[in-house]
């Protein structure tokens, strides 16, 4: 009897429903159809997985979250900003200016990491025990100040430009702390709201600036700060994946770290043609110098103070990063010190 029962549980078919509040054109979809083709072929069929694409499960974070929690929906990708609400810690990822590039941030988002290690224990503990950060991707590359107005090479050129920001406090603060005004804007009006002058800015990656054609909409200035890496939370219901095997929970855990690579990917590759696009469609691009950088990092330093005091979790989640990101500068400079010797 007990053989049967352990055939009968290694046998039994698992049905993945996840879901992203985007489109087929995004990174977040790149990632999703990787993680469906290694999961169904690496478990030998016994995981399906089911892909929602835009809002037919849940419309926005806190719903999607809340589907995760009650497992309704078994897998869902957020921004810092749509899991806020609910995980105020997760907006340390939109504090400006600590990671310097695409090697030092990939390393620090790696499962294991102390950084992703800390948020995902705080996750489970926020959740009660209901949800699962299963890694951290990236969903459009790395934010930049982009407006209609005027060029921005210094802090002080964004004096008074009303800047986008979604709900959440911390990017409110930041746009503050540089002189600009932030004016919450819900995603889908925000092309109307440049058309009309609503707002004047914004803080994107090229890839969403371009796939929602703003540039039509009178978005021509750019500004490569970099001030943020636009990681993606990709969560799942903690009931969904205990309740399988140990063998079939590896393949889903391996199965994000495909997502992930593929997330990390995406951004680059679409990234070329769409700065392409921006400029000759008459956009300015400007790359701030390294003295311009500092000047932008200095201003925006009263943030980090902010964050760690009126955020729950604030100070435990920003010294995990800043440890993150100190031992991933020390491994990839160690790394390129021999490449270059």
């Amino acid at each position: 009897m007990l053989a049967g029962t352990a055939i009968g549980a290694a046998a039994q078919d698992f049905t993945l429903r996840a879901t992203a509040n985007s489109n087929e054109n995004d990174e977040d979809y790149d990632g999703l159809v990787v993680f469906k083709n290694y999961v169904e072929q690496a478990s030998n069929g016994a995981i399906e997985v089911e892909l929602f694409i835009g809002t037919q499960l849940c419309s926005n974070g806190a719903e999607c979250l809340q589907g995760v929690a009650e497992s309704q929906i078994d897998i869902f990708i957020s921004t810092s900003g749509g899991a806020s609400g609910i995980f105020p810690f997760v907006q340390v990822l939109d504090l400006p200016y600590l990671m310097a590039d695409d090697r030092i941030a990939e390393t620090v988002m790696a499962n294991g990491s102390p950084f992703v290690t800390t948020m995902q224990d705080m996750v489970t503990e926020a959740s009660g025990g209901a949800i699962r950060l299963m890694t951290i991707g990236n969903t459009g590359g790395w934010r930049n100040f982009a407006n209609t107005q005027r060029r921005v090479q210094t802090p002080a050129d964004l004096e008074g430009l009303k800047i986008r920001t979604v709900v959440a406090d911390l990017p409110q603060e930041l746009v503050k702390a540089l002189g600009a005004s932030p004016t919450p804007i819900p995603w889908p009006e925000l092309f109307t709201s440049f058309q009309t002058g609503v707002v004047e800015g914004s803080k994107n990656g090229i890839t969403d600036i371009m796939g929602m054609k703003f540039p039509d909409a009178g978005l021509q200035y750019v500004t490569l700060d970099g001030h943020a890496y636009m990681g993606a939370l990709w969560f799942m219901s903690n009931e969904t994946f205990m309740s399988m095997p140990e063998d079939l929970r590896r393949v889903v855990v391996d199965g994000f770290y495909q997502l992930q690579q593929a997330t990390f990917a995406s951004p680059k590759r679409k990234s070329i043609q769409a700065y392409e696009d921006f400029v000759e469609g008459g956009g300015d691009l400007y790359v701030p110098t390294p003295e311009e950088k500092e000047a932008f990092k200095e201003a925006a330093g009263p943030v980090y103070d902010w964050f760690k005091a009126n955020v729950d979790g604030g100070e435990q989640i920003f010294d995990a990063l800043n440890t993150a990101v100190a031992e991933a500068e020390e491994e990839v400079n160690a790394v390129r010190d021999r490449e270059v010797n």
